[in-house]
């Protein structure tokens, strides 16, 4: 019998490449793990929209990482519903645990669901990986409830830690110490970012010129007069990601009809570096708010990872990184069209690009799920790491 860690996310394994599936992937080098997404209402739908079986669906990912894709009641997230929704994920984990053979000796909890006691004996992990109260409305949830349950979790769990140094202090409100585990970067998936294909879906003459970009999730945390800044200087605009519903209903259309502007929606991560390859100055252009205040972004590592500029707008993260010329500060739009303009006219010369990515090797992602495997106590199995 293996021992299994259960890894309740904050997204489905399957959406955009974030904290929890980076972290879940490397957590299976050190020990079985079982990846929970969110519990899916059945409002959208009994059938699993991946594989189109029914009810709760268990898959192995690959060796040594399954994934469980609960069910739920309707509104699953009112109040009094919520809870049915965590007794009915709880119950689906530990069947699926007994399908999977494994032991749960570690839980962590990511996401919103309470999971921390599908086992008795497991060691247990509160990962808070975003201001959930603070961003309330950009998951339609309730902010007291996702606060009275964020206190519950606190408190409860063994351990806990956050991603950002703010996070440390509100979890210091809530009467416990946490260990801050920022966000990373996968160094080596960008190796040879400079070789990977040129992407089919922007037009070939990018190629040889320089190239602002952004890659995520284009949603309410993205002050779009930014991206409008940036544009307005007429140099090329790769924008990569998938847009939320309802964001900038107006803007946003008009800020992709320009020439200059390329969106070409969300890719897979196995693909950013084709895209990455095009593009010379990374765009991190967060609006200012508690919940952005709060967080840790992935993408501006992952651009210097990959050897090119980053421009960000002032977040603590940012400031905790530390990365003084390599990660200019912008406070509004024209200071950030500014220093991505400068940006662009660097050359970009391999020194430079060494330079990035030695920073970003700093930060990757196994230095990072070491801190993680240490607070759950996980024995490393055998031969993982060699």
């Amino acid at each position: 019998m293996n021992d299994l860690l259960v890894y309740g996310g904050g997204t489905r394994y399957d959406g955009v490449t974030g904290t929890d599936r980076h972290m879940a992937d490397r957590l299976s080098a050190h020990t079985d793990v079982l990846y929970v997404d969110p519990p899916r209402p059945v409002r959208s739908g009994l059938r699993d929209p991946q594989t189109g079986e029914a009810g709760h669906v268990l898959r192995r990912v690959r060796p040594h990482l399954w994934r469980l894709s609960p069910v739920a009641p309707p509104a699953a997230y009112r109040r009094g519903v919520d809870r049915v929704t965590a007794v009915l994920a709880r119950q689906a984990v530990r069947a699926a645990v007994r399908k999977t053979g494994g032991r749960v000796t570690a839980v962590v909890v990511a996401g919103t669901t309470d999971l921390l006691d599908v086992a008795r004996e497991a060691r247990t992990l509160r990962y808070v990986t975003d201001d959930l109260v603070a961003g309330a409305s950009l998951i339609r949830m309730s902010a007291a409830r996702l606060a009275q349950a964020e206190r519950r979790m606190t408190a409860r769990a063994d351990a806990v830690a956050v991603v950002s140094p703010g996070l440390v202090d509100r979890v210091a409100l809530l009467g416990r110490a946490a260990t801050l585990i920022p966000n990373g970067c996968d160094v080596a998936a960008y190796d040879t970012v400079d070789d990977a294909a040129l992407p089919g879906d922007l037009p070939m003459e990018l190629a040889g010129r320089p190239v602002a970009g952004f890659v995520g999730h284009i949603n309410a945390r993205i002050d779009i007069a930014l991206l409008e800044a940036v544009a307005a200087t007429g140099a090329p605009l790769v924008l990569v990601g998938p847009r939320s519903e309802g964001y900038e209903p107006e803007r946003w259309p008009a800020l992709v009809g320009r020439p200059n502007v390329h969106w070409v929606g969300r890719k897979p991560y196995e693909e950013l570096p084709s895209y990455l390859r095009i593009i010379d100055v990374g765009l991190t252009p967060y609006a200012e708010s508690e919940f952005n205040r709060a967080s840790f972004p992935l993408k501006t590592l992952e651009y210097l990872a990959a050897g090119r500029a980053a421009v960000s707008t002032d977040l603590p993260a940012t400031a905790w990184l530390d990365a003084g010329p390599l990660i200019p500060v912008a406070r509004t739009p024209a200071d950030f069209a500014a220093a991505v303009t400068a940006g662009l006219r660097a050359p970009r010369t391999p020194a430079l690009a060494q330079r990035r990515r030695a920073f970003a090797a700093r930060h990757d992602w196994n230095q990072r799920v070491g801190l993680l495997a240490g607070l759950l106590h996980l024995k490393t199995r055998e031969g993982a790491g060699r």
